[in-house]
């Protein structure tokens, strides 16, 4: 057993670096709204459009991703992924130069691509690279790889294109843009390089579809996947949570400047909520299943996130900050709590089941938006985040007994 181990080893760091790389480029978004907003003097709603390019690919290119690992396999899907992702981040020069939100959005929108296929090719091995009894620990850990990526993202981006930012200060937009071109052409330079590097890895075992599978069973009287409630409210939840992670994560900068924090101070504000990311990642691997089941856990986030939203809205300055900050915690484990629960039971819709539920991560492309327009509609952000409210309360809903709807 111990020589799997050390076996799994190998592959398993590999893996964990591509989730480090979801997390650097994932979490930028925040800052890259606050930046863009200044450069461009957008609204809070043009300002999100970030959010929307970036999360909307992942809708559109969930089901293609699929057809496309079925061709070219999972080791040569991953390096495609990373591929596709250097081009994105390479659109960012010209867009620059020419000083375009539009380009920059495309650029945006095509790392979306790239990623949805590294996270369509690279999550299987999370599960496959050791004991399926110890798969969940292993997913959190990739989570703590990812979150820890997005903190040192957002203090490295935050310091460079957030930095100087005090009122009265005349900077140019050109000048302004002109700080993405250096950190977008050495993560370039660094997406071609791990794209080679899976290519030519022999450490990184092919997955096969029989691997893949973790449903069994295709014994269902279901003529359609949409005959399963459990999937369909949880294709809601899981939108839902997404919308509600994004907005605390990528609006807290924004919202932190709006309060009359500088700039250079409000662009360490997203780490906040990534730190306790982490802690709920942590939490989640020490005390589930053992002490709590991932229901329970999923109910007492929801109960959490309703209570802090709640708070954010009625305290001021820093506390209100930090409230959205502690949102972070209410969201950790609220992804792998909500898919088993999703696709139980689904047989043979179990991959079909699957990939809707990736499509749901327009939550995080959609409800951001929303934020946004609901901020300008109402002239007051930290208002805006009342939002948050209803989401949590159908994730909350679905914790208690819309999980275990088996037939409508």
């Amino acid at each position: 057993m111990q020589e799997n181990n050390k076996n799994y080893l190998g592959p398993l760091f590999i893996i964990g670096l591509l989730f480090f790389v979801f997390g650097f480029v994932t979490w930028v978004n925040g800052t890259l709204i606050s930046f863009f907003k200044k450069a461009f003097d957008l609204s809070n709603t043009g300002s999100y459009l970030v959010t929307f390019a970036f999360f909307i690919s992942y809708t559109i290119m969930a089901i293609p991703s699929s057809l496309v690992l079925k061709k070219v396999g999972f080791k040569k899907g991953m390096s495609l992924g990373l591929g596709i992702m250097a081009i994105g981040t390479l659109i960012f020069v010209p867009a620059a130069k020419v000083e375009s939100y539009p380009l920059f959005l495309v650029g945006l929108f095509t790392i979306g691509i790239g990623l949805t296929l590294l996270q369509t090719a690279s999550n299987p091995y999370a599960t496959i690279l050791g004991p399926r009894e110890s798969a969940a620990q292993r997913i959190s850990f990739m989570g703590i790889a990812n979150k820890t990526a997005g903190i040192i993202s957002q203090k490295i981006f935050g310091g460079i294109l957030l930095a100087g930012g005090v009122a009265g200060a005349t900077i140019s937009a050109k000048e302004e843009l002109q700080k993405v071109i250096t950190p977008y052409l050495i993560l370039t330079g660094v997406l071609v390089v791990l794209a080679i590097l899976i290519q030519f890895s022999k450490g990184l075992p092919e997955v096969s579809e029989e691997q893949e599978g973790n449903d069994v069973s295709d014994i269902t009287t279901k003529s359609s996947v949409f005959d399963f409630p459990n999937l369909v409210l949880g294709l809601i939840a899981l939108f839902c949570y997404v919308g509600a992670e994004v907005i605390a994560g990528d609006s807290i900068i924004s919202y932190g400047i709006s309060l009359g924090f500088s700039t250079d101070e409000a662009s360490q504000f997203g780490t906040y909520t990534l730190w306790l990311m982490m802690l709920g990642y942590v939490l989640g691997i020490v005390l589930i299943p053992k002490y709590v089941s991932q229901q329970t856990w999923l109910k007492l986030s929801s109960i959490l996130g309703i209570i802090v939203t709640i708070l954010a809205l009625v305290t001021t300055g820093f506390s209100s900050v930090l409230c959205i900050a502690i949102l972070g915690l209410a969201n950790a484990i609220m992804w792998p709590a909500i898919w088993p629960l999703a696709i139980d039971g689904l047989g043979k819709y179990t991959k079909i089941g699957s990939a809707w539920l990736v499509m749901m991560i327009a939550g995080g492309a959609i409800l951001p938006l929303v934020y946004g327009s609901l901020s300008d509609f109402l002239k007051n952000s930290q208002l805006a985040y009342a939002i948050m409210i209803p989401l949590y309360a159908f994730v909350l809903y679905y914790a208690i007994s819309g999980y275990k709807k088996k037939s409508w």
